[in-house]
């Protein structure tokens, strides 16, 4: 009985894990510029990874720590790469929609040019 509870649970999560997988797909088609594309992407395929892993984890009771070290990895790489790949998008002039109402990373460089020009004028040397 118990074995029969933990696959059924075990594919509902895998079930669950892929229409996530699969709408983060469908949002990097969807999407209108690189930067909703990326967070779909990492977003979603996060969600939809550590779902996958938790329906094996039930599935296959004996790999449970490695799929744990596993969802770790997942947790702790994807949204650094998200974040580095922004920042590579936004540092060689890929901007973002029209419709995108704030940049706070455009933002920021400008007040930090902002405060170097300053700074510069007062006769203190940029850092």
């Amino acid at each position: 009985m118990t074995h029969l509870l933990s696959e059924i649970i075990g594919n509902l999560f895998l079930i669950i894990g892929s229409l996530f997988l699969f709408s983060a797909g469908l949002g990097v088609l969807r999407m209108p510029d690189t930067y909703n594309r990326i967070q779909t992407g990492t977003k979603a395929t996060t969600l939809g990874t550590i779902m996958v892993l938790i329906g094996l984890a039930f599935l296959h009771p004996a790999w449970t720590l490695k799929l744990i070290i596993l969802i770790f990895f997942v947790m702790l790489t994807n949204p650094v790469s998200s974040h580095a790949l922004a920042r590579a998008a936004h540092s060689i002039g890929i901007f973002e929609t029209e419709t995108t109402v704030i940049d706070q990373l455009g933002r920021a460089e400008e007040n930090e040019t902002d405060k170097d020009t300053a700074e510069e004028s007062n006769g203190v040397p940029a850092k």
